[in-house]
């Protein structure tokens, strides 16, 4: 545990009002003076939802004259072992890659000995009015406290992506190793999916996180869900202000207009992201499969997305399963961000199969972007999208029999948008909500 010990900030838990935290979030000037976003990675390194979320914020913090703004990001490429400066400049002038070093990942705390002094060196530099933190990893908690003890009028802002401060297992709340849903966490149930850590150490663990978040002036959560789960978890529902992540669409000259479907046509169904078995890919291959063995092959699965840095045994579950599979799946492998709209503009349907309590998954917003259809797992913010969005449609979490039954519901194009995927067909049961 690191030897940095964050002063507790009597404002942090004021009620709100005019001097409130949650107050001066929808007060604040709407061009940011001298602003730094902060990430775990860089999009040009990882193309996780969380990184790209924040540099989204970047840019268009950057397009808001008179803002002054700067990106940091992480890279563990490096390994810990330092070539010349901390910081690099490889993607331009305001934007900063840190090469991270050692890294306490159950406490969060930043190990290596030299970034402190660096990011403080930084920090003096740029002079910025506002730190966002879209992550503490590989950054760790301690860049908080050095941000205030730096800068002590600076605002830190920090945007809540999962669940990492409340659960071990990649803050992704499922437990470990049968992947059933967990619904909150306290040292004796923490202490079940690792017991060799004992419950004093999941209690010491969140002491150690909360006093550092004592330092953040508001957090930003973008779904209700996300938000009632860290309130119920400690932090007071009115430092935590819902606001929904940028999304980016890109130029869209070269992007065609997307055409209806004609009536003889597959339904093509696209999958985007990460392959993992929280993400859901299983169930898309077992609704695969089902429909195949029906006889239904007007249902097209294409599967966009890599499986770099998930566990050899799943990569080669996988490919097998990919191997296996018949004409109604299509892996096309790897995908460029700049890609993705002209992708989801060809597609019928988007698929989020999510597993786990996904917060505000980005591939949904892109592809209400795009003007396509989704259909995703009916829990987390997933759900509450299906709820406020008119495009986004909902099954069973891990039901692959209903959402193959609403799939092939979804084939008939004259049926409105409404109604789409409501019917029970064929031998399946069940529907979209």
């Amino acid at each position: 545990m690191s030897r940095v010990q964050p002063v507790r900030r009597k404002s942090a838990r004021q009620p709100q009002g005019q001097g409130s935290p949650v107050a001066r979030a929808i007060t604040a000037p709407t061009t940011a003076r001298r602003v730094l976003v902060i990430s775990h990675s860089h999009p040009q390194l990882t193309k996780g939802g969380a990184e790209i979320a924040a540099y989204n914020q970047y840019l268009s913090c950057a397009a808001t004259a008179p803002a002054t703004t700067w990106f940091l990001g992480c890279s563990r490429e490096a390994q810990g072992q330092h070539v010349g400066a901390l910081f690099s400049q490889p993607f331009g002038p305001h934007e900063y890659v840190y090469a991270s070093g050692a890294f306490d990942w159950f406490n969060f705390s930043n190990m290596d000995p030299h970034f402190p002094a660096a990011f403080r060196a930084l920090l003096t530099e740029l002079q910025p009015d506002e730190v966002h933190f879209h992550h503490y990893i590989n950054i760790g908690l301690e860049a908080l406290l050095h941000v205030k003890e730096t800068l002590p009028n600076c605002r830190i802002e920090m945007t809540l992506h999962e669940y990492l401060a409340i659960c071990h297992h990649y803050g992704q709340m499922v437990t470990k190793p049968a992947l059933t849903l967990c619904y909150g966490s306290s040292p004796r149930k923490c202490n079940k999916c690792f017991p060799e850590r004992p419950p004093e150490d999941f209690f010491l663990r969140k002491r150690y996180i909360e006093r550092f978040f004592d330092l953040v002036d508001a957090f930003v959560s973008p779904s209700h869900f996300l938000a009632a789960r860290y309130s119920e978890w400690g932090i007071a529902s009115n430092r935590i202000t819902v606001r929904e992540n940028i999304v980016s669409v890109g130029p869209q000259a070269d992007v065609p207009t997307k055409p209806p479907r004609a009536p003889d046509a597959p339904l093509r169904v696209g999958f985007f992201g990460q392959i993992s078995k929280l993400k859901g890919i299983g169930v898309l291959l077992d609704a695969a499969e089902i429909l195949a063995e029906a006889g239904n092959h007007h249902v097209v699965f294409e599967i966009y997305g890599g499986d770099d840095g998930q566990p050899p045994e799943f990569q080669a579950e996988f490919r097998e399963r990919i191997g296996k599979a018949g004409k109604n799946v299509i892996y096309f492998g790897p995908y460029a961000r700049e890609q993705v709209r002209a992708l989801m503009v060809a597609l019928d349907v988007v698929l989020v199969p999510s597993i786990w309590w996904e917060n505000s998954p980005l591939v949904i917003l892109e592809a209400v972007a795009a003007g396509t259809a989704v259909v995703c797992s009916d829990i987390g913010g997933m759900a509450e999208k299906a709820r406020s969005l008119d495009a986004v449609r909902s099954f069973p979490v891990g039901n692959a029999m209903v959402l193959a039954a609403s799939l092939q519901a979804r084939l008939s194009p004259s049926t409105p948008l409404s109604q789409q995927g409501m019917a029970s067909v064929s031998t399946f049961s069940g529907e979209f909500r």
